[in-house]
């Protein structure tokens, strides 16, 4: 990670760059890393396990919920936004991860924990930063075992499906310890 006053990532001791790569090319390469803010240090107050909720709590407005079924209007603005003004991909896994957690606690016991097993995201469209996107998470199957959860993002402007997300979490007993 970069220091606080503002030091490059790509400048630290501990990059090694490979004799067989062309020294422009690892430059051209250190520079759009930069460009894009991966070597931008993350102040200590967010750098913390689990604090992405709260920050992302901040684009999300509940609609509807119901047993099974959550519906949120989604606030693409520039904080989860990428370099190329749209909707950051890392931020579509989060959003999809949160909404489905949240719809799978609406039919899975309380005394259960939910564990993430699997996630995919298809990405169809991109989404213009300071657009609203309109996102549907519905549970399609859950057992004792298993939740399977669906979770389509709809571009409110013009309807069309920007991303879509399928789920699946392990539904385990607490332990009694």
């Amino acid at each position: 990670m970069g220091s606080e006053k503002g030091e490059s990532l790509c400048a630290s001791p501990w990059l090694k760059i490979s004799k067989e790569v062309d020294p422009a090319s690892a430059s051209e390469t250190l520079r759009f890393v930069e460009r894009m803010g991966a070597a931008t240090a993350l102040p200590p107050k967010w750098s913390a396990r689990g604090i992405y909720d709260p920050f992302f709590r901040n684009f999300i407005k509940v609609n509807h919920i119901q047993p099974g079924r959550i519906s949120v209007s989604i606030f693409a603005k520039p904080p989860i936004c990428n370099a190329y003004g749209t909707l950051h991909g890392g931020s579509v896994g989060t959003l999809a991860h949160i909404l489905s957690t949240a719809c799978a606690r609406t039919v899975v016991a309380e005394d259960k924990e939910l564990f993430l097993g699997e996630i995919s995201i298809s990405y169809m469209s991109a989404t213009p930063a300071n657009e609203e996107v309109l996102a549907n998470a519905s549970a399609v199957k859950s057992g004792r075992n298993l939740t399977a959860v669906a979770v389509e993002f709809k571009l409110k402007k013009s309807g069309n499906m920007a991303y879509s997300a399928r789920v699946t979490f392990y539904n385990m007993p607490l332990s009694s310890l």
